[in-house]
């Protein structure tokens, strides 16, 4: 198998709040992410694809393909938005890195298995900043 990656970026907000916790539970749980006045990051998300050659063209995944796929299905959703406000698939979950790649998952798994003739979708990788990043490999 030959693993192939796609990297996109998105800007968006959140911020991170457990409403059953006190002001102070959360100040010291999350820090300067529980700003009351949301904060930013500029993120990174790379899609790593895996797969076999296809014989005719030598390509695992056609790269504008799948770049337009996670543009339209993911990145168009959450750019410059508030992901705990304005994303309705993670309405009603804490807006970490962890449940936001998750969630994308979710959203291309399939999408990747219908684009790719023989592979998949075999891992996501979301930059929080450059030093903070989360690696999902579905369930």
């Amino acid at each position: 198998m030959v693993h192939v990656c796609r990297k996109e970026h998105f800007n968006a907000a959140h911020k991170l709040w457990n409403p059953k916790w006190s002001e102070e539970k959360n100040k010291a749980v999350f820090g300067p992410c529980a700003n009351e006045n949301w904060h930013g990051h500029n993120f990174e998300l790379i899609v790593t694809i895996k797969g076999k050659p296809d014989m005719d063209t030598g390509f695992v995944v056609d790269l504008k393909q799948l770049s337009t796929l996670i543009r339209r299905e993911v990145i168009d959703k959450v750019d410059h938005k508030n992901l705990n406000v304005d994303v309705p698939f993670m309405a009603g979950k804490m807006a970490s890195c962890e449940n936001l790649v998750m969630e994308f998952w979710k959203i291309l798994q399939p999408l990747v298995d219908e684009l790719i003739k023989e592979g998949g979708l075999y891992k996501l990788t979301l930059y929080e900043t450059p030093r903070n990043f989360v690696e999902y490999y579905g369930e």
